[in-house]
């Protein structure tokens, strides 16, 4: 039985971009390495007299960070560059390798929510910065890690970090706060700017955003692969509703999106807003089918 995974690589491999999360570094890892939960636990053991066990139940990841930037004890600190520093010594593995082998192969774009930089290093990529000039280390979504400068975000190979770059603590999006930034961010360059919106411009390639990763968001196939997609990933859900309302408005532009996962079930309510923003889900056997088996 050919696995449903195999077959979307196989049928897509030059529509897709690849959306990978946090599970690449969790797998085959040891136990609590690699775990934004137990990295932000630290933080919080670190930072105040509290010393929870476990993310408590009623609060998202965002909010656990600004939760535990209002209850700091320490007059100075700086979570982003502390975070960051407990991401040092990440190593790449054979599986980081095979997928990013499979990606530069096929011309397909990386968007990973991860802030280190474990996928580019796994080919020696090189940091490149669309228009130097205009280069923001607060927002660093016009830069990207490839062999050499491309010329299409969505028609080219590069490896783009929508949360964050790890050499840029200050990228770094944490936060429900820093998720409402990037929001705004993202809003401006779709609905405003006359000509230049993303829902205004008929010829797609000349939008405000081409430049960046949200090109790739909505004018690419996308197969999430090691992302929960749960309520805390409040940024790239709304803007997959966006993405959804983008197809709507223009039929013939509409791309595919899949959502790979293994292990337990997913809520029903994950599954209507996955639906809901045309997004198929798929579960594969296990782990190994997700990470490597097929690339």
């Amino acid at each position: 039985m050919i696995s449903p995974l195999k077959d979307i690589l196989k049928i897509h491999n030059k529509s897709i971009a690849l959306v990978i999360g946090n599970g690449i570094n969790r797998y085959n890892s040891d136990i609590g390495l690699n775990s934004w939960d137990s990295m932000l636990l630290g933080l919080w053991e670190k930072h105040t007299d509290d010393d929870p066990k476990d993310i408590p139940l009623g609060i998202s990841l965002t909010e656990f960070y600004d939760a535990l930037d209002l209850s700091s004890t320490k007059k100075e600190k700086n979570l982003q560059k502390e975070f960051c520093c407990l991401m040092q010594g990440w190593q790449v593995k054979p599986h980081h390798q095979s997928l990013v082998d499979w990606a530069k192969n096929n011309e397909c774009p990386i968007l990973t929510t991860n802030f280190d930089e474990t996928l580019s290093d796994a080919a020696s990529l090189s940091l490149h910065h669309w228009d130097a000039v205009s280069f923001t280390d607060f927002y660093p979504w016009a830069s990207y890690f490839a062999e050499r400068p491309i010329s299409d975000p969505a028609k080219e190979f590069a490896i783009w970090h929508i949360n964050g770059i790890q050499r840029y603590s200050r990228s770094i999006r944490l936060g429900l706060s820093h998720y409402m930034g990037s929001v705004e961010r993202a809003r401006t360059l779709i609905h405003k700017g006359n000509k230049g919106r993303l829902f205004a411009e008929a010829n797609h390639g000349e939008w405000n955003g081409r430049n960046t990763w949200l090109d790739c968001i909505f004018h690419r196939d996308l197969l999430f692969v090691g992302l929960g997609l749960d309520t805390s990933e409040v940024f790239l859900r709304w803007l997959l509703i966006e993405r959804a309302k983008y197809f709507k408005t223009f039929p013939a532009r509409k791309c595919n999106a899949w959502y790979v996962y293994a292990g337990k079930d997913i809520s029903q309510g994950q599954r209507i807003f996955l639906k809901s923003v045309g997004c198929e889900i798929i579960k594969v056997p296990s782990f190994d089918d997700i990470y490597a088996n097929h690339w």
